[in-house]
């Protein structure tokens, strides 16, 4: 079983057991359920940098990454960097997340906020926009081509924008439909961890120019933004680089600086 199998069973009885605690209906009143939502993909389109900042705790990959740090501070920090929008992990086991994270950046700062997580199940997608989310991430290598239709339409309708992410060729072709605003390619390989920037250059002619392009993990420099431009990509997911530091955002400052010098 590899550590997506793992996740992914782990996060279909967590689901259970949330669905059991908080009925669909009582997310619908959230305050935030009727909130407009920011764009992300437009953001990306306007941008120089394309920088979408991620909070994380930890990861499998890499256990602790950065406990003692509040969400507020880290997500006051992008916005006043000037990062696109902010990823938040939300998974607790494996990532140390929470939707408590979400809510707070929610509350403190006006970036689109993306809800990064294991969705296997539409009340994730609900749990998202009630938490005040304005992008889902679709991982296609836990989901079948109906699965991501399906979570796609649903927040679609919710006026969510999705990311969808593919490791390989075979995921984008069985992913690629009108429902998707962006398409992310994730440099690392979930069996072995590696990670490679020439996932995102192999793929990128595979990718319809309808979708933004994300490139996701293993950016720590500025050349490999560079680097990834000309393949086409407006998008840039950069979580570990900035959360390794006592401040991320001003982290991200600079980043952003050397990057448009």
């Amino acid at each position: 079983m590899n550590i997506l199998d793992k996740i992914t069973a782990d996060k279909r009885r967590e689901v259970q057991l949330r669905k059991g605690l908080i009925p669909v209906s009582q997310l619908e009143k959230s305050v935030l359920f009727e909130r407009k939502t920011v764009s992300l993909t437009q953001r990306l389109k306007e941008s120089k940098s394309g920088i979408i900042a991620e909070h994380k705790r930890r990861s499998p990959s890499k256990s602790i990454i950065n406990n003692s740090l509040n969400v507020q501070d880290v997500a006051l920090g992008y916005e006043n960097a000037g990062v696109c929008g902010m990823s938040v992990l939300t998974d607790g086991k494996y990532f140390g997340g929470s939707l408590d994270d979400l809510l707070t950046a929610r509350a403190c700062c006006h970036l689109p906020l993306l809800r990064k997580e294991f969705i296997i199940d539409d009340y994730q997608i609900l749990e998202a926009k009630a938490y005040g989310s304005d992008v889902i991430l679709l991982i296609a290598a836990i989901l079948s081509r109906e699965e991501i239709k399906q979570f796609s339409e649903l927040a679609q309708s919710l006026d969510l924008e999705v990311l969808l992410e593919v490791h390989n060729a075979e995921e984008l072709h069985k992913s690629i439909m009108p429902s998707l605003d962006m398409l992310g390619v994730n440099n690392r390989n979930l069996k072995t961890f590696d990670v490679s920037l020439e996932t995102s250059k192999n793929l990128s002619q595979l990718i319809p120019d309808d979708f933004v392009k994300v490139s996701e993990s293993g950016i720590s420099a500025v050349e490999s933004i560079q680097v990834l431009r000309p393949y086409g990509y407006q998008g840039f997911l950069i979580g570990e680089n900035f959360m390794k530091t006592d401040n991320p955002g001003e982290n991200a400052s600079q980043f952003i600086k050397n990057l448009e010098s």
